[in-house]
């Protein structure tokens, strides 16, 4: 007779799952230094909010009714900053730090429910995947949503027909931020209806939203003009455009686009909830967004550090192709800086960086498993202008076979014939 071992109680598994030490604000940041360069006040406020959220549940789990009737809400955060400025990755380091399920989804794919699209319930459908569909462990994750920005309202005015894509997600999700019991289908859309939904609790899921949110420095510059009512509010307004302006000086004259992105940097830092609801946002979805971060516009020397600084840095990894066929990849710091530049003029941040590293190396990766003259391949400021090259120029014509693997040969000899075509 085999005895079984009762199953654990809703509680036991709940103060298993925060038995582990939970890092401090500090050392989550420092955490997330290893990952993401710059972007200090980010990481900061990231660090409090992530720690405050599990530090609540973790008291809900261990000592349940010791709160004194203070209840503490969570309070959900949003990422404002420039494309590739790291907002992304940032929710996704957090989520493997604290070992939670982690869920990313597009804003753009969302509509009204009963619209062509996908509904808001779909984002927890994904965080129930990742979890192979553990409701309680998926009722503690984090779910990033990215280019919120685009689900603003069009217009200002009230329209005769419905903005399914805008507004009407915006109103979709604010029960799902604040925190309701919603009904998951487990196959996804409309097109089951007798499937049974899984009930999933939103109260103690995290909810990170982000995105570029492009001309809202416009919106911020006419408040900080226009609220000139009471005693010193025209000077401080003035004080802060000065700001802006100097923080456009310290940049190079050279580069006249960054004196812009500079200038965007420091009025985005005033950041208030008034400017997202002029931007589009309806009040009401704002509000459950509490805590607001911004992210600055990646400059020269932020860039240059991502290039080899970060764990998974992008020099590293590139290093590691040319390790895997016997040969060493060297970058030279005029190299980097002058692919910084390149990447700047892009405008894209941290995604232009690949995408120049792989238009350098393309044609000396076609060649290198073929390369025997050297084994150190040195990227320097000539081979990013394109002066000069590392490839040998080999191609179909002029280069030998590479010889027959040792398993081929030896199946040859064991009698095994090529299939010959039938008569």
């Amino acid at each position: 007779m085999r005895l079984h071992a009762p199953s654990p109680s809703l509680g036991q598994r709940r103060e298993a799952g925060f038995s582990r030490q939970l890092p401090t604000p500090i050392e989550i940041a420092r955490k997330l230094d290893e990952f993401v360069v710059g972007q200090q006040r980010a990481k900061k406020v990231l660090s409090v909010a992530v720690y405050n959220h599990y530090n609540r549940l973790r008291h809900q789990a261990t000592h349940p009714g010791q709160s004194g009737g203070v209840e503490i809400e969570k309070s959900n955060v949003l990422l404002v900053g420039p494309t590739g400025s790291g907002k992304t990755l940032l929710a996704r380091t957090l989520a493997k730090l604290l070992d939670v399920p982690f869920a990313m989804a597009d804003a753009t794919t969302l509509t009204e429910a009963g619209y062509v699209g996908e509904d808001v319930e779909n984002i927890l459908l994904k965080l129930l995947q990742n979890c192979e569909f553990d409701v309680e462990r998926a009722q503690q994750g984090i779910v990033y949503i990215d280019e919120i920005d685009k689900i603003a309202r069009t217009t200002s005015n009230v329209s005769i027909t419905r903005d399914v894509s805008g507004e009407g997600v915006q109103q979709a999700l604010l029960k799902i931020l604040e925190g309701t019991v919603a009904n998951v289908p487990p196959q996804g859309g409309r097109k089951h209806p007798e499937q049974a939904y899984i009930q999933v609790d939103t109260s103690n899921i995290l909810f990170i939203v982000g995105g570029t949110f492009s001309a809202i420095e416009d919106i911020i510059a006419r408040r900080v003009g226009r609220d000139a009512i009471g005693f010193g509010r025209q000077q401080a307004a003035r004080e802060l455009v000065e700001r802006a302006k100097k923080a456009g000086a310290m940049v190079p004259s050279d580069a006249g686009v960054q004196k812009e992105r500079a200038a965007r940097d420091e009025f985005v830092r005033f950041l208030i909830p008034k400017d997202l609801v002029e931007f589009g946002m309806i009040p009401e979805f704002v509000g459950r967004l509490p805590v607001i971060a911004t992210l600055d516009t990646l400059d020269r020397a932020a860039l240059v550090r991502i290039l080899e600084e970060p764990k998974n840095a992008l020099v590293k990894q590139f290093q590691q192709i040319f390790a895997m066929q016997g040969k060493e990849l060297q970058f030279t710091p005029g190299a980097l800086a002058a692919i910084a530049d390149l990447a700047l003029q892009r405008e894209t941040g941290v995604r232009a960086l690949r995408s120049i590293v792989e238009d350098l190396l393309l044609d000396v990766l076609y060649e290198l498993p073929s390369r025997q003259d050297t084994q150190v391949f040195v990227v320097d400021e000539e081979v990013v202008a394109k002066r000069k090259s590392l490839a040998l120029g080999l191609s179909t014509e002029n280069t030998p076979a590479a010889p027959r693997e040792a398993a081929d040969d030896a199946g040859a000899e064991a009698g095994d014939e090529p299939e010959m075509d039938a008569a």
